[in-house]
C-alpha cells in the first residue's frame, strides 16, 4: 500500500493537472465562476430554512448554521460518491496510454469536490462565527483530522462508485436514487433530538454521514471540539470503506481496462 501511494505521489503534476483542466472547463465562459460553489449551498439553506423551520422548533440563528453545516458536508459527499461512478470513463484515454495507478482518477474527482468543500467551508465557518460565535483555538485545530479523514472518505467513495459502474453500468443512475432516500434519513434538515424517542433517531446515530457532520457541528455550532468516541467512530468508518475500496481496487484493476 505504501509503494501504491508513492507511486501516486510521484504522478502528483499529472493529475493536478487533470483537476485544474476540470475547474477551468466547469467555469469556462461562466459570468459567476467560482462563485457557484458557494452560491449552491447558501440558495439550498435558504429555501429549505423557509420550507422547514417551522417544522423544527429551534432558533432561526440555530437553524440555519445546522442546516448550513448539513448541505456543505452532504455537498461533498454526494458529488465525490456520483462524479466518481464517472472517474474510470472520463480518464479512458489516458488508462489505454499511460500504466499509471488507477486510484489517480477517482483522486482527481475527490480533489475537485474537496475544493468546492473547502469555499463552502469558508462561508459555513464565517456563518457559523457570526451567529454562534468564534470557536476556541483547541476546536477550529480539530477541523483539521476531520478534513483528512473526510477527504479519504470521498476518494474511498470514488473508488467504489467508478469500478462499480464500469462493470455495472446503472450504478450511478442507482446510486442517484439511493442518495436522494439517504439525505431524507440523515439529519440534514432535521436534528436528531427532535425525533425524540423514536427508534429512527437511534438508527440514525450509526450512520457514516453522522459521524462526518457531528465532527464538523461540534466545533462550529456547539464551540468545542468532538470527543474521543466521535473521532473513533469517524476513523472506523474510513478505515472499513477505505480498505474495501482498496481490497476491491487491487482485485479488479487489471481487468478494468477490457471493460471500458
Amino acid at each position: 500500500m505504501l509503494t501504491y501511494l508513492t507511486n501516486i505521489w510521484k504522478c502528483r503534476y499529472f493529475w493536478m493537472s487533470l483537476v485544474r483542466m476540470d475547474l477551468r472547463t466547469r467555469y469556462r465562459r461562466s459570468l459567476l465562476g467560482l462563485g457557484w460553489s458557494l452560491l449552491q449551498p447558501l440558495a439550498m439553506t435558504t429555501v429549505l430554512c423557509i420550507a422547514f423551520q417551522h417544522f423544527v422548533q429551534v432558533k432561526a440563528q440555530d437553524y440555519v448554521t445546522h442546516l448550513l453545516t448539513g448541505m456543505v458536508v452532504w455537498n461533498f459527499i454526494l458529488n465525490s460518491a456520483l462524479q466518481g461512478c464517472q472517474c474510470f470513463f472520463q480518464g479512458e484515454a489516458y488508462i489505454r496510454q499511460c500504466p499509471l495507478p488507477l486510484a489517480i482518477y477517482p483522486l482527481r474527482t475527490a480533489i475537485g469536490a474537496a475544493f468546492h468543500f473547502l469555499m463552502g467551508l469558508a462561508v459555513m465557518a464565517a456563518v457559523c462565527a457570526a451567529l454562534r460565535g468564534v470557536p476556541s483555538v483547541e476546536a477550529i485545530f480539530s477541523l483539521i483530522p476531520t478534513l483528512l479523514m473526510l477527504f479519504a472518505f470521498g476518494w474511498s467513495l470514488a473508488v467504489l462508485g467508478g469500478t462499480a459502474n464500469v462493470y455495472f453500468n446503472d450504478t450511478q443512475h442507482l446510486a442517484e436514487v439511493l442518495f436522494q432516500i439517504l439525505f431524507y434519513l440523515t439529519p440534514i434538515i432535521y436534528r436528531i433530538e427532535d425525533l425524540g424517542r423514536h427508534r429512527l433517531g437511534a438508527v440514525l446515530q450509526w450512520s457514516p454521514v453522522v459521524a462526518f457532520l457531528n465532527l464538523v457541528r461540534e466545533p462550529l455550532l456547539h464551540l468545542r471540539p468532538p470527543t474521543p468516541g466521535q473521532f473513533a467512530y469517524a476513523a472506523l468508518v474510513v478505515a472499513v470503506t477505505a480498505g474495501l475500496a482498496a481490497w476491491l481496487l487491487s482485485r479488479l484493476q487489471k481487468r478494468l481496462i477490457f471493460h471500458l
